[in-house]
């Protein structure tokens, strides 16, 4: 588990910039990350801070998912809109924590 703060605190501020080059020195990471061979190695966001609003808001947040067992899509690039596109689509975050141990291969059944 891994959470960065500053981009939501920069989104709170309405700096846009600043949270744009945040996350993509959290995007720096990826490969260090990667590196530790992780069962599962998923990015999303616990909500929404548009820097337009100042404050948190309902607008769904990206996932991505990468595992051994996950199916690879056709989304190239780590947005709203773009992830949405994607083999997941849009599902309520209750179902996150299944998906991710399903994808990590620690789930005997999945479903019903």
């Amino acid at each position: 588990f891994f959470h960065v703060k500053k981009t939501d605190s920069a989104g709170e501020d309405g700096d846009f910039l600043k949270k744009v080059h945040l996350i993509e020195e959290v995007d720096s990471f990826v490969p260090r990350l990667l590196s530790l061979r992780p069962d599962v190695f998923v990015v999303t966001g616990d909500h929404s801070t548009p820097a337009l609003f100042k404050a948190h808001s309902w607008h769904p947040v990206p996932v991505a998912l990468m595992s051994c067992w996950s199916r690879r899509d056709d989304v190239s690039a780590f947005s709203e809109k773009e992830c949405a596109k994607g083999s997941l689509g849009r599902f309520p975050a209750t179902e996150l924590m299944a998906l991710m141990l399903a994808h990590a291969g620690r789930l005997a059944r999945f479903g019903a």
